[in-house]
């Protein structure tokens, strides 16, 4: 399919914090017809969440236009540690520990990305080869005034607090990436829009057209409050069971849905917009909406089938908890009708009640349909038989 400029920014545009600069990527978009769309990961915990999924979909949204996408694992970075938002020197993991974590990145990756239209690079790539002299050009190429001009280097340093000389490295290797990638657009969380600058300066340094800076927002974890982090216990991991990602997906408030189904969802803002109508309406319930939404994120991560199953177990788990602690009990007998059961429960105090109330539409199994013959035949197992709106009898046949 063939998308038109205006229809490219819209998407890319979708759920974007800030462009630098819009006229930029316009013109970039105009003149190339495959653009080079860079997103760097740093494999510093083994699993992902959908907070790390917002940068992974809109890189589908990038390769859905056709764009090359380049999802770069920052080994060798990850072994510096992003001093990004820390009041303190972040702890070096080892060899080691950063690439087994980059092996389940590979795997988790490409349940969002189209493995055939991915190009999977890895930082260490080029920078084990750097030596001292290369490290030294490389640091001659930005100052110490520019770089504590940085929120978090400024606050620590005016708080006398450490900080090291390698993570100075960090911005400039990121920057550095972006020159050895060719990069057209970067991509990075409101947090990281210093890096991703960083690469623009380097970009014209070495003689390269700068690329777009694209940020997204931080997505809130389920709390709605603080971002998504494992260690906050807010998060949801993609790689979690489903029962519980469907749980979970289902506890966020109907006003956090929304940003959950701008950032991550694969529906239009066109689809979205009339959900939202449909809900402020009273015409869509913001549950059944909900519910939607946690079942297509629970099937991108376990397959269709688990999102069908996990809503309808959701429900019938929710629909039992909606029941009374002291519902009456009834043994019933294969021949027994709806009728006789309602009167000899004490459901109902007549047969005339029953079948008026059955008429009505008024008597039916919990959270299923409604039973209008007065006459009907249960067959064996376990019901739940609700009369009216406060009635409720747990029948067993």
């Amino acid at each position: 399919m063939k998308f038109d400029l205006e229809s490219q920014i819209d998407l890319v545009k979708r759920g974007a914090f800030e462009i630098i600069d819009e006229k930029e990527l316009r013109g970039k978009l105009a003149k190339k017809k495959t653009l080079r769309i860079k997103a760097g990961f740093d494999p510093t915990a083994p699993d992902l969440h959908l907070g790390h999924t917002v940068l992974i979909q809109k890189l589908k949204h990038f390769q859905d236009l056709g764009h090359t996408v380049i999802f770069l694992i920052g080994d060798f970075t990850g072994m510096i540690g992003d001093p990004s938002g820390k009041s303190e020197t972040r702890k070096k993991l080892t060899r080691e520990q950063v690439i087994q974590n980059a092996e389940t990145y590979k795997r988790q990756i490409f349940k969002i990305l189209d493995p055939e239209k991915t190009e999977l690079a890895f930082n260490s790539a080029w920078m084990d080869k750097f030596g001292a002299a290369d490290f030294i050009d490389l640091c001659s190429r930005y100052t110490v005034a520019r770089m504590m001009e940085r929120d978090d280097f400024e606050k620590r340093y005016k708080e006398n607090r450490p900080i090291a000389i390698h993570e100075f490295l960090y911005p400039l290797v990121q920057g550095y990436d972006s020159v050895m990638l060719e990069a057209d657009v970067e991509l990075g969380g409101t947090d990281q829009k210093f890096n991703l600058l960083m690469g623009r300066v380097l970009q014209r340094e070495y003689q390269q057209e700068p690329q777009v800076i694209l940020t997204m927002p931080i997505l809130e974890g389920t709390d709605g409050v603080q971002k998504m982090s494992k260690s906050l216990g807010n998060y949801i991991g993609i790689e979690e069971p489903s029962a519980d990602m469907f749980g979970k997906l289902m506890s966020i408030s109907d006003e956090l849905m929304w940003r959950y189904y701008e950032l991550l969802s694969d529906l239009s803002m066109d689809e979205v917009k009339k959900l939202k109508n449909d809900v402020e309406s009273g015409k869509l319930h913001p549950k059944v909406c909900k519910e939607n939404f946690a079942q297509e994120i629970t099937a991108r991560f376990h397959g269709s089938e688990a999102g069908k199953r996990e809503r309808e177990n959701f429900n019938q788990v929710f629909s039992m908890h909606n029941l009374p602690q002291d519902m009456p009990e009834f043994k019933g007998s294969p021949d027994k009708s709806l009728a006789d059961i309602l009167l000899e429960s004490g459901l109902c105090a007549s047969k005339g009640e029953a079948k008026r109330l059955c008429k009505q539409n008024a008597v039916g199994i919990h959270d299923g349909e409604k039973i209008s013959d007065p006459e009907h035949i249960f067959g064996t197992g376990e019901y739940v038989i609700k009369v009216g709106k406060k009635r409720f009898l747990k029948l067993t046949v």
